[in-house]
């Protein structure tokens, strides 16, 4: 009974911090509101408000004096899952479970898993010189969370996960040439993660002590990384663009808690008087990707701007994670990302001198590899953007931009195979998209 409660408590708490690297393997582009409308299509080289602190530092040599924006993205993603034939563990620790594991969990779909979600930014430059810019920006460049119903059929591999940042990246540029200029960053990002999954626990066939448990890990962890860009004017009408933000090693430390749930076992040493089985310590490590934007933006005429970007994501550098308990066994889960590509087009038409109105589409690549590697906490894959937008200017300092964007995803299956043993099969497919909207304000001292 003791070795039953060990390997249990082992299986748990191991399993529940890997939910960390779901969430790591989300980047958000929404770092302005500005670029929302056109998809950020050109997002290296457009440099018309001081958000090109984030894109591309170089860009703040297009900004005189002293500019600031601030602004808001709302996000609200929609993940319905259809069960295809989900099923539970086949293992209980090193237990096989014979006819007792690998049955259908049972349980509902898991309702709308995606949830309303706010990406603050707020940005300053400083023309020192003719020659020399500094600049601030504050920005949350990953995030994601899901939240299905408590008990659904996919519970052993995810039930809620949430994960914030907070970037913040003080810039420098100088204007080499009247048409060349370079920017570089540091960057200190912290991250923060909850996670919340079913356990199914299987002590005593004899006595009935089968049911779940629930693990919930709580982690935190901060890094530091830098960012480099450049901008040439290539003609008075063709600007191009090239940026590039390094990885970001992020050591987190957080603790798991697990708790009964509808397990039916009440002896001593099994549960507390709170329902707690165990609080323990963990670590883990994860190599936030690097990032790689070449854009080019061309005036064709008074009315019409055309922008393009191309970008580049290195999700591999998260092939696992491998997770470090205290006082049990270590973990690892095989992720297997890819690198990423993402390709925009957006154009803008100046309407008046006060308005502008803005277009965009784009085709954005998942780093999941294929279905049994597709997670419940993310179940990503590649999606394609439309986005529309308009900027009204009060006068020639001060300017408010609004944007929305639908993203379809591709038709999504999910056959997650990665761990039969302690977290089932989960299998079927899910429909999804999501919607952004966003409001920014800008002004020019």
């Amino acid at each position: 009974m003791q070795h039953s409660l060990k390997t249990l408590s082992a299986l748990i708490l191991g399993l529940g911090t890997m939910g960390i690297a779901h969430g790591a393997g989300f980047q958000l582009l929404e770092q302005n509101a500005s670029g929302l409308g056109s998809a950020y299509a050109g997002s290296a080289a457009i440099a018309d408000d001081a958000s090109t602190v984030y894109y591309n530092p170089a860009g703040m040599t297009m900004l005189p004096g002293m500019n600031v924006s601030a602004g808001v993205v709302a996000i609200k993603p929609s993940f319905k899952f259809s069960n295809g034939g989900t099923t539970g563990p086949t293992y209980f620790g090193d237990n096989f479970l014979g006819p007792f594991g690998g049955q259908p969990t049972g349980g509902p779909d898991g309702g709308d898993a995606g949830t309303w979600a706010a990406v603050p930014n707020a940005y300053f430059t400083w023309q020192v010189n003719q020659r020399i810019w500094l600049g601030l920006g504050v920005g949350a460049p990953f995030g994601l969370m899901t939240d299905y119903e408590e008990g659904w059929a996919g519970r052993y591999h995810s039930e809620k996960f949430s994960i914030e940042s907070i970037n913040i990246n003080p810039s420098i540029a100088f204007k080499a040439t009247d048409t060349l200029s370079f920017g570089l960053g540091v960057n200190w990002m912290q991250l923060d993660a909850d996670y919340r999954k079913a356990q199914y626990a299987f002590l005593d066939s004899a006595a009935g002590m089968n049911g779940d448990l629930e693990a919930r890990v709580k982690a935190k962890g901060d890094a530091w990384g830098w960012n480099a860009g450049l901008l040439w004017q290539a003609t008075p009408d063709t600007r191009f663009g090239l940026s590039y933000r390094s990885k970001v090693k992020i050591d987190a430390d957080g603790t798991t808690r697990v708790s009964n749930r509808t397990l039916n076992a009440t002896a001593a040493g099994v549960l507390t008087s709170a329902g707690v089985i165990g609080t323990h310590d963990a670590e883990t490590s994860v190599e936030l990707p690097d990032t790689a934007i070449f854009s080019v933006v061309h005036q064709l005429n008074d009315r019409w701007t055309l922008l393009g970007d191309v970008s580049w994501t290195g999700w591999s550098s998260i092939p696992e994670l491998k997770i470090q308990n205290s006082g049990i066994p270590d973990a690892k889960l095989d992720l297997r990302f890819k690198d990423a590509w993402r390709v925009a087009l957006g154009a803008h038409y100046r309407y008046s001198d006060a308005w502008t109105f803005k277009g965009g589409v784009a085709w954005d690549q998942s780093p999941v590899r294929d279905d049994a590697f597709r997670p419940a906490s993310l179940p990503d894959n590649d999606r394609y953007w439309v986005s529309l937008g308009a900027q009204y200017r009060f006068n020639k300092n001060t300017k408010v931009d609004i944007g929305y964007a639908h993203l379809f995803v591709k038709s999504t299956s999910v056959n997650n195979t990665s761990d039969p043993q302690h977290a089932g099969v989960l299998k079927g497919d899910y429909k999804s998209s999501a919607d952004l909207i966003g409001v920014q304000f800008s002004h020019q001292f």
